[in-house]
């Protein structure tokens, strides 16, 4: 299990801002059940839903921004897990853009590629490896979400989210998978030790002027729609 606890560019859990985090949280002092839900409790309601600069960005950028995505915050999950003695590794996917309709809006979603890059952390504990996807959404976003489609009783797809049951997603960990964006998955490109090794292979396929966009202009539309459910 070495391998899965190993510090690397973007596992960076030697900073001292994760240091202190932890530090402060006492995660290490937690039984290793408590640890992990505690940990994962924090990547998802604390660090906010949203979309930051790029994909490759370190564990401390995500820690600072305080906000990311599927893979910006799984980043950083990782990175504590591995800093608190938990192994765990990334398995990477592309998601139809459709799952982020409402979140992505006019010019922004239809120019938008139509696979969006995405992953989620894989956690082994009490020997088994347990799919965690949930950390993505906060709650108080997932929330305020909910009730603003309260006749949505099945499956839900938009907004970041892609779920067959819309009223009752497995958000919290318990000994159990969590999902709240699989439903979208259209393909699989399997597991990896690390986030840096991931994109190495894959990453988001886009043009540089879409990317240019997407940075400085896209994602703060998004943020701002996504900002605006959470508010309401």
């Amino acid at each position: 299990m070495d391998h899965y606890l190993q510090e690397t560019r973007m596992l960076n859990y030697s900073n001292k801002n994760i240091r202190d985090l932890i530090e402060k949280r006492g995660w290490k002092k937690l039984d290793e059940y408590e640890r992990l839900k505690s940990i994962y409790n924090f990547v998802r309601d604390e660090i906010l839903f949203g979309y930051n600069v790029d994909d490759d960005i370190p564990a401390s950028r995500v820690l600072s921004d305080g906000y990311g995505q599927c893979n910006t915050k799984g980043t950083l999950f990782m990175a504590i897990l591995r800093a608190c003695g938990i192994p765990c590794r990334i398995h990477g996917f592309t998601i139809d853009k459709k799952l982020q309709k409402g979140a992505m809006t006019g010019f922004v979603y239809k120019r938008a590629p139509q696979n969006v890059f995405h992953s989620w952390v894989e956690v082994f504990f009490e020997n088994q490896w347990y799919e965690l996807e949930a950390f993505i959404l906060d709650k108080a976003y997932l929330g305020n979400l909910q009730a603003q489609n309260p006749e949505c009783t099945g499956a839900f797809c938009g907004y970041g989210v892609a779920v067959k049951d819309f009223r009752n997603p497995v958000i919290d960990f318990d000994r159990n998978n969590t999902y709240i964006q699989s439903e979208g998955i259209n393909q699989d490109f399997g597991v990896y030790d690390s986030p840096d090794e991931l994109l190495k292979e894959h990453h988001q396929e886009m043009s540089a002027l879409k990317a240019f966009a997407y940075r400085n202009l896209g994602r703060h539309l998004m943020n701002h729609n996504v900002r605006k459910i959470r508010n309401q």
